[in-house]
Order: C-alpha cells, then sequence, then structure tokens
C-alpha cells in the first residue's frame, strides 16, 4: 500500500476514534436527541444559518466514514429544520457522505482487488455497466444491506461517481422524506397526549409501510426493464417446461402435474440425475457393503467371532448397479408421464424468456413456450488444472462407478463430503487410502468438533489423512504414478495406483445460451438467483445445484 493510502487510513482511524472517545456515539441517540430537544431548538432558530450548515457537515462525515447515528440525524433533522430545509439538508449531506465513502472504498481497495481477481472483476464491472445504476437505485430503496455496506461496495466496481451520487441522491429521495417527515412529528411531541395525534400515527403508518410501497415499485419497474425488447408469445405450449430431469427438476415437474399444470421435462442423459446415477443411490450402495465388511471383520466388537472379509469388488460393484436399477422406475419417464409429464430425451437453450430450443436426442429440433420456466441443470464434478493430473485418467463421482478392479492404492482429493464418504468407504473395502485436503480441517463446512470426531474415526479405519496439503503436480516415475503436494514449506511425495478428485462441483451451464437471455454465470457457472429462486426474469427461476449452494 502506498504512503498516500496509509496517510489517508491513519486520518480515517483518529477521526474515527476520536468520535468514540468523545462519546459521538451516546450523543447521537434518540433519547439524547429528547433530552435536548428544547434548547437546541431555541439556539437553532437564532442561528439556523449556522445550524444547517453545522449539520450537514456532522452527516458528511457520520456517512463518510460508516460511523452510528445517521438515522437518528435524519429524524433530527425534520425535527429541527422542518420538512423542506430538512429533508433538503439531509438529501445533500447524506449524498455527499455516500460519495466520499465510495470515493475512499475505491482509492484504498480497488486497484488491489484489480491485480488479484482481475477476471471476476471485470465481469463484475460488465454487470455494472450493464445494471448498475437499476440495482444501485434498488438497494437504495429497498435496503437489502445497510447503506454503508452498498457505498463501500459499489465503491469497488467501475461505476462513474457522477452516476453514483445522481442515482444515490434520487432514490433516496423518498426514504429521505420519510424519515425527515418522522422527524417533524417527533418534534412536535410534548405531552403524552400528542403521541396518539393523527399526523404522528400517520408518519409512522408511512414509515412502516414504505419498504413495502417501494418494493413493490422497484418490483414493477423491473420486471417492466427486463422484459423491455422481448415479444411475449400470444399463446403457450405449456405452463412450466423444466431443463434438467436431476432431484430439483423432478420435484418441480411433479408438483406442476400435481395441480395440474401442463408440463414439459427435458433430459439430455439420465433421468433422476446424480443422485440416482452417481451421488446419493450409488454413494449409499457402497458405503452399505463398506460398512458390513468392517462390522464382519470387527464381529469381537459385539461380541462375536471376527472373520476375514472375502470378496469380489466387481460383485459389489454390481450391487451398487442393482440398487440403481431398483430405485430407477421412481424416477423414469415412463412413471412421469403416467403423472401428466410431457418427458422430452434432448437438449434446450433459451430463445427468449418464454421460448426454447429443444434438440432432440433423434436429431429432431422445435421450439416450446411456456409461460414459466425452470432451469434446473445441476452440476459436475470440478477438475482442477494441476500439472499432469489429467494424464492420471482420474475418477470423480461421475466415473467411479464404471470400476470392476479395486484401487490397492488410492489417493484421495478433497475433504469434504464426496472425498470423506468415499474415501472412508474404499478404506472399509480393504484398499489403501490416502486423503489429501488443502485445508486445515476435513468437512470445512461443517462444526470443528464434527471435524475432529471424523478425522478421529478416519485414523482409526486407516485412512493416512493429509491436512494442509496441496497438490501441485502428477508425474508417472518409472513406471508408478506420484502426487507431489506441498505442506509446510517441503514437498511430499505420495504413490498411488489411482486418483478420486473432489474437490468441489461446477455447475452445467454450457449450451444452455443464458448471454441470449442476459444472464451472466458466476465463476463456478452457476446462475445468480434472487430470493424467490427466479434468474433476471420474474418467470424465469432456477433450482438445485445449477443455482448453487
Amino acid at each position: 500500500m502506498t504512503l498516500k493510502k496509509w496517510i489517508l487510513v491513519a486520518l480515517i482511524a483518529a477521526v474515527v476514534v476520536g468520535f468514540i472517545a468523545s462519546g459521538g456515539s451516546e450523543l447521537l441517540t434518540l433519547e439524547n436527541l429528547k433530552q435536548n430537544q428544547q434548547s437546541l431548538g431555541n439556539w437553532i432558530d437564532h442561528n439556523l444559518l449556522v445550524a444547517v450548515l453545522g449539520f450537514v457537515v456532522v452527516y458528511v462525515v457520520v456517512t463518510a466514514l460508516s460511523l452510528p447515528g445517521a438515522t437518528i440525524m435524519t429524524l433530527a433533522g425534520g425535527a429541527f429544520f422542518g420538512n423542506l430545509y430538512g429533508l433538503a439538508a439531509v438529501s445533500v449531506a447524506s449524498t455527499i457522505g455516500a460519495s466520499l465513502a465510495f470515493l475512499v472504498a475505491r482509492f484504498l481497495m480497488r486497484d488491489t482487488l484489480r491485480k488479484r481477481y482481475g477476471e471476476t472483476v471485470a465481469k463484475m464491472d460488465r454487470g455494472i455497466e450493464k445494471d448498475g445504476a437499476f440495482y444501485l437505485a434498488t438497494l437504495r430503496l429497498v435496503p437489502v444491506f445497510p447503506f454503508f455496506l452498498i457505498n463501500l461496495a459499489m465503491g469497488l466496481t467501475a461505476m462513474k461517481l457522477r452516476t453514483y451520487a445522481l442515482v444515490s441522491w434520487i432514490a433516496m429521495l423518498p426514504g429521505t422524506f420519510v424519515y425527515v417527515n418522522a422527524g417533524t412529528q417527533l418534534g412536535q411531541i410534548q405531552s403524552t397526549g400528542d403521541i396518539v395525534s393523527a399526523d404522528l400515527l400517520l408518519s409512522f403508518a408511512l414509515l412502516g409501510l414504505f419498504p413495502l410501497i417501494a418494493k413493490f415499485v422497484v418490483g414493477f419497474i423491473r420486471r417492466r426493464k427486463v422484459y423491455a425488447g422481448w415479444q411475449k408469445p400470444e399463446h403457450f405450449d405449456y405452463n412450466l417446461l423444466v431443463i434438467g430431469g436431476g432431484s430439483a427438476g423432478l420435484v418441480s415437474a411433479y408438483i406442476a402435474a400435481a395441480v395440474k399444470a401442463r408440463v414439459a421435462l427435458i433430459e439430455k442423459h439420465k433421468m433422476g440425475g446424480d443422485c440416482l446415477n452417481t451421488g446419493c443411490v450409488p454413494s449409499k450402495a457402497l458405503i452399505r457393503s463398506a460398512k458390513a465388511a468392517d462390522t464382519l471383520r470387527h464381529a469381537n466388537r459385539y461380541g462375536l467371532e471376527s472373520v476375514p472379509v472375502k470378496g469380489s469388488f466387481k460383485t459389489i460393484m454390481n450391487r451398487v448397479k442393482d440398487v440403481i436399477a431398483k430405485v430407477e422406475p421412481h424416477d423414469s419417464p415412463e412413471r412421469y408421464r403416467k403423472l401428466g409429464v410431457d418427458c422430452i430425451a434432448g437438449e434446450a437453450s433459451f430463445v427468449s424468456p418464454w421460448e426454447l430450443e429443444v434438440r432432440h436426442n433423434d436429431g429432431r429440433t422445435e421450439r416450446l413456450t411456456a409461460r414459466s420456466i425452470v432451469v434446473a441443470t445441476g452440476g459436475k464434478p470440478a477438475v482442477p488444472p494441476i500439472p499432469g493430473l489429467k494424464d492420471m485418467q482420474p475418477l470423480t463421482s461421475d466415473n467411479l462407478w464404471e470400476l470392476e478392479e479395486q484401487p490397492e492404492r488410492l489417493l484421495v482429493l478433497g475433504g469434504g463430503p464426496i472425498g470423506s464418504e468415499l474415501a472412508h468407504a474404499f478404506a472399509r473395502l480393504g484398499s489403501k487410502v490416502t486423503q489429501v485436503e488443502m485445508g486445515e480441517r476435513l468437512l470445512a463446512k461443517e462444526d470443528e468438533d464434527v471435524s475432529e470426531l471424523v478425522l478421529k474415526q478416519f485414523q482409526a479405519d486407516g485412512v493416512d489423512v493429509r491436512l494442509k496439503h496441496a497438490a501441485a503436480e502428477f508425474r508417472i516415475e518409472e513406471g508408478e504414478k506420484v502426487a507431489y503436494c506441498e505442506h509446510a514449506g517441503e514437498r511430499v511425495r505420495i504413490p498411488f495406483d489411482q486418483v478420486l478428485v473432489a474437490v468441489g462441483r461446477a455447475a452445467n451451464t454450457a449450451g444452455l445460451n443464458l448471454e441470449r437471455i442476459g444472464v451472466d454465470t458466476l465463476p463456478n457457472g452457476t446462475v445468480p438467483v434472487e430470493e424467490d429462486m427466479s434468474l433476471r426474469y420474474p418467470n424465469v427461476f432456477a433450482c438445485g445445484d445449477v443455482a448453487g449452494p
């Protein structure tokens, strides 16, 4: 960081410390405002210009440095200056303060972010260029995040200062008026009888209703904006089109059919998706076999005689396929057609927010329209670009189930749920398993005591867990597959027979033509969704792995 930046940080820190030390946070409270209302009011009556200027300066400092008390000062603006002067003072001060916070964030952090995360910042800037002003306006009108966070976050984007200031000023005006108006009523409370006055009750009713009104207005404007330039079909082939026949898509189609909607489900490969074919069902079947083997091997724990476990790995994998086959009818096209769902074998891509081009697996193409569309295309295992890894023909949770021979030495990359359950299962089945995790613990999203318990059990069952190991390179040395990992500044050599990659997942969005409807995917391929799971358009939704965690 440059000297200028350090000087600015020091100056900001000094002001913040001075504010706290002088009791500023205690001064800017509703109680203190009421206690000093009369004396401050008398002084302001005789020094109006000085009072307004002083108020603006303090408000700018509070807003620019994200100090507590902006809401109380807004109420105070109404209480002491009335609607006209109060609104003018607060709107100008809040806009100047927000713009200063915006500039400070940009000066201190944007260059650093651009150097470290250039691609992400560039993508963010493209989005801001396209929809930034409207997005900022919605955040100002319906503040999902505190204003100080908006000030800082927007400073990290490429939005122009004049755009930021103008949009902020206009979008904050309605809310500012509501709070200033409430402040004028607070300023008129002289006795308990004033609390139930019609004006005061109306002001606070408006204060409570404003977020709902603003949300409705924003939603209306957003719908008009996103659909601009699109021609809505005069009639629809379906009420709902679902892309993807995995868990999320099947549930969507099932529920829609249950309420008598006309539904089509488009799946290019196998119905049931990951859960049936490569995830939940096969992994739990394998885990069940592994548990049975472990129980027989350690029967003495239950007062029985332990026995050596002999079995064919190919037979175990055939059992896994049999379990899949038993569950498969529940997710089959035949069952869903009986439920009233048109099941289409093919791929779909967007033509408009209501229209899909469907390429059938037999080569035919057609266009289908629907009032609503659900994207549920799922995800796939992510394979990191580690030198030499692809040459190892790595296993993933997708292709693992085609194995017919059990690897004697299995290297598992990843300490998440998928890597952990498969590492443990193969160890119980007799493989020598080494599990590599670059983080400090297994199952990082779980509580620490859970991670510790799992680690101890894995070690007891023979899994060689290597924490804080980052896979750096794969090689074949004298006919043997070898992985090199970085650990504590040293290079660790781990020989293996096969490697299973389970370091995360990427969404299946290729071929959907999302750019046609103006939807940009996130770095891991997932699509950005709203609270109601809509995907930019109020009639297009995403769910399941494609929508992220």
